[in-house]
């Protein structure tokens, strides 16, 4: 049965790996993150899961652990942020191409430098093209509902990759919220078990993972592993339909907040979603057509789907929380233009915020609006721009 409870998304998250019991946890601790294995590691010393828990020394060794692991037939897990990350970057290639279902539970922190502990998306768009499902959070319960839906999604024979689900560093990680939490025999028999087709450990079938492969080989393998980010698009609405059907919390690609007939909107992802709605609230109040999409998977990137979604939009603001240094604009702006090219007449104007944690308000909300209508009444604006920096 369904429970209330208040905690932050980093326990919430810990909550749904020890109901998910999985094989093993292989972790480095790092801000803001760390919460995740003591938890794990709590609940292990008081016998409430059997997981084997591997306390690594560095993050690439953490993934290295879970490739090796699943590569074994396991289901393999583990937790990490910003530098943390990148550590990883290596392995993270191997685990998408070795198709090794890890779940990894991202807590967005800005990448170093100048160093910073706080929240932005820097960390997890540096992976972008690594070959993992993304999937973003907006706050405890998504993060929540997210890692549950995680190993159904990865370990989908259609699928068969590795998945991080992401939360905004101390902003939903380490802030209180109330939450509901399932039962546990609930999320084990939604969730499943993991069985393998194929694992170094069947000694009635020869295999090798992660071998060299030569030049006739590798684009078949990066072609079978877009194949299967394809396929992960049909999963991910499936596995949420199963979800919506147990425990009632309806997910999809994104969700579209009072877009029934807007006609200007503004696209995000993660935690600044709240404050988003919010500032949606307020224009509807003064009769302002505004509407708000929040991206849950950027990998896959739903680009026919949002397209539907956006191309009656009169103007479109596009926020990215990194800076693709690309002398132009964000990912996230980057790939929604390219999805709504030929397809749309949509006036886009994109902005990056929030770097280093810096605060996004209402205020600065309804600016983005003021922008969006007047560039969609002719006005030139830059292709994109930041909001909130000191010029």
């Amino acid at each position: 049965m369904s429970k209330k409870d208040r905690m932050s998304g980093n326990q919430a998250i810990a909550v749904a790996i020890r109901q998910i019991d999985p094989d093993v946890i292989a972790a480095f601790p790092i801000t803001p993150s760390t919460d995740i294995p003591q938890y794990v590691s709590s609940f292990k010393a008081d016998g409430l899961i059997e997981t084997e828990f591997i306390a690594v020394e560095s993050e690439h060794s953490a993934m290295s652990a879970c490739i090796g692991a699943s590569s074994a037939g396991v289901r393999a897990m583990t937790a990490t942020s910003s530098a943390g990350m990148a550590l990883m970057y290596e392995m993270l290639y191997v685990a998408a191409s070795d198709r090794l279902p890890i779940v990894l539970a991202a807590v967005n922190r800005a990448l170093t430098g100048p160093i910073n502990i706080n929240a932005d998306h820097s960390d997890s768009m540096g992976a972008r093209d690594s070959g993992w499902i993304q999937l973003y959070s907006e706050n405890a319960q998504e993060a929540y509902d997210n890692m549950l839906m995680a190993n159904r999604i990865a370990e989908h024979p259609d699928v068969m990759l590795p998945i991080m689900v992401c939360q905004d560093g101390f902003i939903t990680s380490h802030g209180i919220e109330n939450i509901i939490i399932e039962d546990d025999e609930e999320v084990r028999d939604f969730v499943g078990t993991f069985k393998p087709e194929k694992h170094l450990l069947n000694s009635g079938e020869s295999l090798a993972v992660g071998p060299y492969s030569i030049s006739p080989y590798v684009i078949e393998m990066k072609r079978a592993q877009h194949e299967a980010m394809v396929s992960a698009k049909t999963v991910i609405k499936e596995v949420s339909e199963d979800f919506e059907k147990k425990f009632g919390r309806k997910y999809s690609f994104f969700e579209e907040y009072r877009m029934e007939d807007a006609e200007y909107g503004i696209l995000l992802m993660s935690s600044a979603a709240g404050t988003a709605k919010d500032a949606i609230d307020e224009l509807r109040d003064k009769g302002h057509k505004a509407g708000l999409v929040k991206l849950r998977s950027f990998r896959p990137f739903p680009a026919d789907e949002l397209a539907g979604s956006l191309k009656k939009l009169k103007g479109l603001a596009i926020m990215d929380r990194s800076d693709g240094f690309s002398a132009t604009t964000g990912p996230l702006n980057a790939e929604v233009r390219a999805a709504l090219y030929g397809r749309s007449d949509t006036k886009i104007t994109g902005y990056i915020y929030g770097l280093g944690g810096r605060d996004v308000r209402v205020s600065d909300f309804e600016e983005i609006f003021v922008e969006t209508k007047a560039a969609a009444e002719g006005a030139e604006l830059p292709y994109c721009r930041y909001i909130g920096v000191r010029e």
